[in-house]
């Protein structure tokens, strides 16, 4: 099938914490919803059957509760029968902004998913009622090429997002489609947690996911496109993920991936937004991992020549690395119950420092999460102490082999290239207790290599 997905440059408000009228609000957010009407036909013209449209796209963010309030739509929540927007505006108030979503897809004859704020009114006898009376959700609306809404998703994992309330529930959002049966949905922050991502996906068999974003990059683990196609191969699905473009925030990083083939945007030097358009299989079965290859393990006679084990900061974690030192090698390095192994040679030896880390513990800044990584970075200078830094460019080449007895299943694999460009493994996935990842010359320098492991239970 053709997806398409679109990386938007949001017209923001001045001065979000300021309290406006409906009538304010709409005409912002009818500049940046005239720009999405472009991009559907745009898209519909190139033979979409299907756009997203990233998180905070139509509203913009840093508001405070009361002040986002004029620019939420109500929109029922899916489960309210057939409704479209616009054919019948009349059926309920406060509904311009769905109205003129489903109008673009009608118009187009294109599925479409767009994210946007919305309010519910609450009794006073609901105890998690907000004392304004209301709940606010930061919601996604899938709707039909016919215009009518398919199914709503109210975001679970909210981040520090002050102006919107969590859903009593997780929400498990799907559609169907002609093309290409269901596809599931959820928003952002939500790809790191089990619920209700995970549990969508297995619940129903998921193999499309569209997924809008509002992502600020963190490397050298958490790049938007980095991650977005780690999680495609790990749970094997097609995801459409659209980011919002605001380079001078660290946000870009959109695409269409595959489990084997990604279609990624990602720009920190201009400014504008970008239309994605690939066509992409539908997929039926599992694809397969290959791992015919014997590994050998570390041998224990040579440990006396380990390198010296340091620690550096990486995401705001500790980690415990070694360097990655001479053109080949096998190295290990643990921590608590996680250990890491590295065989490597590489052809060319470059001035630039590698490290092999690990990290086995409860991530807690901008979120508590517990993360078991095995990670190979290019550090950001010379010294044991860049190890960890945020680093866009490298020119080594390095074939390796990474592995590690990861005490979850949940393994994302982590590819990342000089530019913040993405490569694929030759080879990973489970043998006896490890998980492998392995590759034979990268399509350009390597930034990471890494193993990054969500223990959901431990959160």
């Amino acid at each position: 099938y053709v997806a398409a997905v679109y990386e938007h440059e949001s017209i923001l408000s001045p001065s979000p914490a300021a309290r406006v009228e409906r009538r304010s609000a709409l005409e912002l957010m009818g500049r940046n919803l005239d720009v999405y009407e472009q991009q559907v036909l745009a898209a519909a013209r190139q033979g979409a059957q299907i756009i997203v449209f990233p998180e905070d796209g139509i509203h913009g963010f840093n508001f405070t509760r009361s002040s986002i309030y004029p620019y939420l739509d109500f929109v029922p929540h899916s489960h309210s029968g057939k409704w479209n927007p616009c054919r019948e505006p009349y059926l309920f108030n406060d509904t311009e902004v769905v109205q003129r979503l489903s109008c673009m897809a009608l118009k187009s004859k294109i599925f479409l998913v767009a994210n946007l704020g919305t309010k519910q009114p609450c009794e006073r006898t609901d105890p998690r009622c907000p004392a304004d009376g209301r709940y606010q959700f930061n919601t996604n609306v899938a709707l039909a090429a016919d215009g009518t809404l398919l199914a709503t998703y109210r975001k679970h994992n909210l981040y520090f997002e002050y102006a919107f309330d969590t859903p009593p529930e997780p929400d498990y959002a799907f559609f169907d489609t002609p093309f290409a049966g269901k596809f599931g949905m959820f928003t952002c922050f939500d790809i790191l947690f089990f619920e209700p991502a995970v549990n969508l996906i297995r619940q129903y068999n998921l193999k499309q996911i569209v997924y809008p974003t509002a992502w600020m990059n963190q490397l050298p683990l958490l790049s938007a496109v980095e991650f977005q196609q780690a999680f495609a191969t790990a749970f094997n699905v097609n995801i459409l993920a659209a980011n919002i473009h605001h380079p001078t925030l660290g946000m870009t990083g959109s695409g269409i991936y595959t489990p084997v083939k990604s279609f990624i945007y990602h720009n920190m030097e201009s400014y504008g937004g970008k239309l994605i358009v690939a066509e992409i299989p539908v997929i039926t079965t599992d694809y397969k991992t290959n791992l015919e290859k014997t590994h050998g393990r570390v041998s224990e006679k040579g440990k006396e020549q380990s390198p010296p084990s340091f620690y550096a900061e990486m995401m705001y974690d500790n980690f415990t690395f070694v360097p990655v030192w001479g053109e080949k090698g096998e190295i290990q390095v643990c921590a608590n119950t996680l250990c890491c192994y590295l065989n490597y040679r590489r052809a060319v030896l470059t001035d630039e420092l590698y490290a092999l880390g690990v990290f086995d513990g409860l991530h807690t800044v901008h979120g508590t999460y517990y993360v078991q990584a095995c990670a190979l970075v290019k550090c950001g200078g010379l010294s044991f102490s860049t190890c960890g830094q945020e680093v866009t460019d490298a020119t080594a080449l390095i074939d390796f082999q990474l592995w590690g007895n990861m005490s979850t299943p949940y393994i994302f694999p982590l590819l990342l290239t000089s530019g913040i460009t993405l490569d694929f493994a030759d080879h990973m996935g489970w043998k006896n207790n490890y998980y492998f990842l392995s590759k034979n010359r990268t399509s350009s320098g390597l930034l990471t290599a890494a193993l990054y492991g969500r223990w959901y239970e431990k959160d």
